[in-house]
């Protein structure tokens, strides 16, 4: 792969800024606040997320319509989104026009009005947002699944909220939460694109810091006390939906890349995947199978879902446990070992050929953990791994009898 070179540094008022020059005529730029849904009030469900929606509703010199056309009258894209930890707003744009996107990002984010007329309007299109997720079990139960692993903690608590709290929410309610948790020294500006460095220096210095230096005034409370259930709930659903984990490893954990090989060899997007050729190609049990590990600051969750016709649950899960045995009690052997590290370098490397992508991987980086991690350390990260470091792993955290598990039975 092409050599990463990034460009660091940090605005006046403490802002942290990452450069990649790259030869193409298309940049991306993304904003970045180390404050998601896990950082709301018991009062605030869906706040973090009702900001990212309201803060393109109208600033102190545009009204919600100019706010919206700013990048796409030149065939830009402006977008946003919110997840437990971070809140992004991003834009992808041809190079020349950088201070276009820059200027916006800096009044919708510093100056944002909230006008209550545009409030109401959007309360009524999250509501709309919260009743089509809610119309999709297979969507729906990941959520419900985090909140059966983090049982009353913040982290299980869905990014939406609920009508009830989206509509308890007003100007004064954002600004609390704005001023509480939208610190300088908690924002991160990612850019990947080709443009002079020392002009992007002066851009981001000029519309960014005029905002004074700040830092963060909430401290996040950290999960623990994590402890198995099963629960079943009947749905009007023509499949049956499974949902099966446990808590894993934290963001900065030592064994979060191995844990993340053994995710993908088990139920990744390869069609080679374990569960999806034992249970897909050998039985013909089901259509969707998919592992994933999410990782926070402070904890993580390892899942499998699963959608199948319900005579085939029972038979599912047994051969879903039988792969999870195989992986604690026999190592993978050389060959296997070499094709599992192949797979995700290489799903690595093609995810970094999206520029798009890069941005926002190491703006969460820089966010996270204050640092990016070249191309090649992360193979050298992943060449490292054992035999005997995957076995152990296995047993730490893919040990069914320290699962969770969510079932929607068709009624």
């Amino acid at each position: 792969m092409q050599e990463e070179r990034y460009e660091r540094w940090t605005l006046s008022n403490g802002i942290r800024c990452i450069h990649r020059d790259v030869n193409s005529p298309v940049a991306h730029l993304g904003f970045f606040v180390n404050m998601g849904s896990r950082d709301e009030l018991p009062d605030e469900h869906g706040l973090a997320h009702f900001v990212e929606h309201t803060i393109f509703k109208g600033t102190k010199h545009r009204k919600a319509y100019h706010v919206l056309s700013r990048m796409e009258d030149i065939g830009g894209e402006l977008n946003a989104y919110t997840t437990k930890e971070e809140t992004v707003v991003h834009a992808t744009f041809l190079n020349q026009h950088y201070g276009r996107a820059a200027e916006l990002f800096s009044d919708i984010i510093f100056n944002s009005t909230f006008p209550k007329k545009e409030l109401e309007k959007e309360k009524s299109v999250i509501e709309d947002e919260i009743n089509s997720y809610l119309d999709s079990p297979s969507d729906m139960i990941f959520d419900e699944f985090d909140e059966l692993i983090f049982d009353g903690h913040p982290l299980g608590r869905n990014t939406l909220g609920t009508p009830e709290s989206v509509h308890s929410f007003n100007a004064n309610s954002v600004k609390q939460f704005l001023h509480r948790g939208y610190r300088t020294d908690q924002m991160v500006i990612s850019s990947v694109g080709r443009i002079n460095l020392i002009n992007l220096k002066k851009m981001l210095e000029r519309y960014f810091s005029a905002d004074i230096k700040s830092v963060a005034g909430h401290e996040r409370k950290s999960f623990s006390g994590y402890k198995p259930k099963r629960i079943e709930l009947e749905k009007s659903n023509y499949q049956t939906h499974l949902m099966m984990g446990t808590e894993a490893y934290r963001s900065d954990h030592d064994d979060r890349i191995g844990l993340f090989l053994l995710s993908n060899l088990l139920g990744g997007p390869g069609m080679n995947a374990r569960l999806h050729m034992t249970l897909r190609e050998r039985h013909g049990y089901t259509y969707n199978v998919e592992t994933n590990y999410s990782s926070f600051s402070d904890t993580g969750l390892f899942s499998i879902y699963l959608g199948m016709d319900e005579r085939y649950l029972n038979k599912c899960i047994d051969l879903t446990h039988k792969e999870l045995r195989l992986l604690r009690e026999k190592g993978l052997g050389t060959l296997q070992l070499h094709k599992a590290k192949q797979q995700i370098l290489g799903q690595v490397a093609i995810g970094q050929e999206n520029n798009q992508s890069q941005m926002l991987g190491i703006g969460k980086s820089i966010l996270a953990f204050d640092e990016v991690r070249t191309w090649k350390e992360i193979a050298d990260k992943i060449e490292a791994l054992t035999s005997e470091q995957l076995l152990r792993i296995a047993n730490e955290i893919l040990n069914e009898k320290d699962f969770s598990y969510l079932i929607y039975r068709k009624k």
